[in-house]
């Protein structure tokens, strides 16, 4: 690349294979979770009433854990973004 040349945020940092990946089970994870919160909400009118046996405990659980994980991948992805793009600033 020349000197004069204009540079493009696409020029400065790649996104890595890891990146995707923790991005792409961000967005499954919050995914699941809606669609586990709307089985719960259809649920109940349909008179499912032992919401304690069966499937329900591990869907009631995802709902609670899966949008916390998928805030903490995206931090992940964000602070190893921000590193990097702060070693290319610095020129390592």
């Amino acid at each position: 690349m020349s000197p004069t040349a204009p540079r493009t945020p696409a020029d400065d940092v790649p996104v890595r294979r890891i990146d995707r990946i923790l991005a792409f089970m961000s967005l499954g994870l919050l995914v699941l979770s809606v669609i586990c919160f709307f089985a719960i909400i259809i649920a109940r009118p349909l008179g499912v009433t032992d919401f304690s046996a069966g499937m329900w405990p591990s869907v009631a659980a995802i709902v609670w854990t899966a949008p916390i994980i998928a805030f903490l991948l995206l931090v992940t992805v964000l602070i190893m973004t921000f590193v990097r793009k702060a070693r290319v600033g610095k020129g390592r």
